[in-house]
C-alpha cells in the first residue's frame, strides 16, 4: 500500500512538473504584415474613373517580371518595397511603353510582439516617374506607409 501511494505521488509530482514547465502557445492575433504599396489606375481624361491597364507587366529593376503582373489586365496592384534599402525602382509596361516608377523611403522596424515578431513601416515616402505612358500620379509623397487597406497612389494613364 505504501509503495502504491509512493508511486502515485511520484506520478502526480512528475505530471505537475511537466504541466507547469509548458508555456502557453503564442499565436499572432494581430496583423503585423509589412505593408505593400497599393496602386490604382485611373483614366487620364476622366480622373474619377478606374481604368485597367490592358497588358500590364511589372518588374523590379534588375529582376524578373512579377508573375501576378505578367501581361494581365488590372486596375489596381500591390507591390512590395525593399525593407533592406531606402529605394525601390519598378518598371511598369503597358505592352508598348515602359515607365520607371521610383519609390524612396526610410524603413523602420516596429516590434509587434513575441509571437508576431517585427514589421516594417515606411516613412517619408516619395514617388517619382519618368511619365512615359503614366501621365501623372497623386500623391507624390506620403508621411507613412503602415497598412495596405487603402490605395496609396492613384496613377492616371
Amino acid at each position: 500500500m505504501k509503495n502504491s501511494l509512493h508511486k502515485i505521488i511520484v506520478i502526480l509530482v512528475f505530471g505537475l512538473l511537466i504541466n507547469t514547465s509548458c508555456t502557453k502557445d503564442d499565436f499572432c492575433l494581430q496583423n503585423p504584415v509589412t505593408p505593400k504599396l497599393v496602386l490604382r489606375f485611373y483614366d487620364d481624361t476622366n480622373k474619377e474613373t478606374l481604368k485597367s491597364v490592358s497588358t500590364l507587366y511589372v518588374w523590379a529593376e534588375g529582376k524578373d517580371t512579377i508573375a501576378n503582373f505578367n501581361g494581365t489586365s488590372l486596375d489596381s496592384i500591390y507591390i512590395p518595397l525593399n525593407s533592406l534599402d531606402t529605394k525601390t525602382v519598378y518598371k511598369f509596361s503597358n505592352g508598348t511603353d515602359v515607365d520607371t516608377f521610383t519609390i524612396t523611403y526610410t524603413p523602420k522596424e516596429k516590434y509587434v510582439s513575441r509571437s508576431c515578431g517585427y514589421k516594417v513601416t515606411f516613412n517619408d515616402v516619395t514617388f517619382y516617374s519618368d511619365n512615359t505612358w503614366i501621365k501623372e500620379f497623386t500623391p507624390s509623397t506620403l508621411t507613412t506607409l503602415d497598412s495596405q487597406n487603402i490605395a496609396h497612389v492613384q496613377i492616371f494613364h
